[in-house]
Order: C-alpha cells, then structure tokens, then sequence
C-alpha cells in the first residue's frame, strides 16, 4: 500500500512561502525568525527530532519505562558549498525517569533509527551521516548514563537497512 502525501506552495513576497499539506496543516517558510518563518533545512531537523521521538516513546512505553520527562536535541551541520545539505547530524534522546533500563532505551532509539522513522531512513539515504545517541538521567538514583546507540548513513538505502 502508498500513501499520497501532498502540499501545496504559494509565494507571499520576499523570501516568504505559505505551506499546506494535504491534511490541512500550514507551515510559513521564509528568513525572518521575528515573523517565526522556518528554512526548509531547519523543518528537516525538526521533523527527524518529532519522527524520532514519537517512535521512541511509543516503544519505551510498550517497554513498560515509567518517562517522567522526555526531550530530543538535534544538531545537524550544514555545508556552506552548494547544494548545501546536512553533512551531519547528532540526534540525542534525553529520557528522564527511575530506574530507566539503558537496554530498553538504547533499543527503541535503535529500532526507530532503523525500521520506523522515515525521515531518518530519508536522510540516511543520502549524504547524511546521522548519529543517535541517549542520555538517561535516573531520577530515583540521581546518576546519569549515556552514549552512541549507532550511526545511519550515509547511502543507507531504507530498503537495505538492517531490521
């Protein structure tokens, strides 16, 4: 089965473009951080950090990991030669929580990395090197773990990738 994933674009002046999908949802690309406009490469970091965690919660949970407090960090580096595109980039799952299980942790950011999130399988599959790492903060024991889970890309194709 395919799924039809549609938007349409309409310039508004300047550097300004009104986005809406398919579904509805509007986005404003555009220069100005003041009129809260988004670049293109910028809506592709967000979208793997959103991607990311849905499919990392949702795993966790079904893991039975009792998360207090979630976050996603991403920093990617983007070239400054044309075509500029993201050489890099470093997603980092802060999971809060007692007694959070490393194991269980480090698998769903895994199995997101590799099976579930599109937008990394996307981005992998080009030029961009994606690391995924965790930082787990024990709210019961007051310590802090963490590391590198696996790097994807880059030319991973998704169809190969291991699962």
């Amino acid at each position: 089965m395919t799924r039809e994933r549609t938007a349409h674009l309409v310039h508004d002046g300047g550097s300004r473009y009104l986005a809406t999908t398919g579904t509805g949802r509007r986005v404003v690309y555009g220069d100005s951080t003041e009129a809260n406009e988004l670049s293109p490469v910028e809506m592709i970091v967000v979208s793997l950090a959103g991607c990311s965690a849905m499919d990392v919660l949702s795993i966790a949970s079904k893991k039975r990991q009792a998360i207090e407090r979630y976050e996603v960090h991403v920093r990617g580096l983007q070239r400054d030669a044309y075509p500029q595109i993201l050489t890099e980039v470093t997603v980092t799952h802060d999971v809060w929580g007692p007694g959070l299980a490393e194991a269980a942790i480090r698998r769903a950011i895994e199995l997101s990395a590799t099976k579930y999130c599109p937008v990394n399988a996307m981005v992998s599959a080009g030029a961009t090197e994606v690391h995924h790492r965790y930082r787990i903060h024990d709210t019961a024991k007051g310590s802090e773990s963490g590391g590198l889970v696996l790097t994807t890309g880059p030319y991973q194709r998704p169809d190969i990738l291991p699962g």
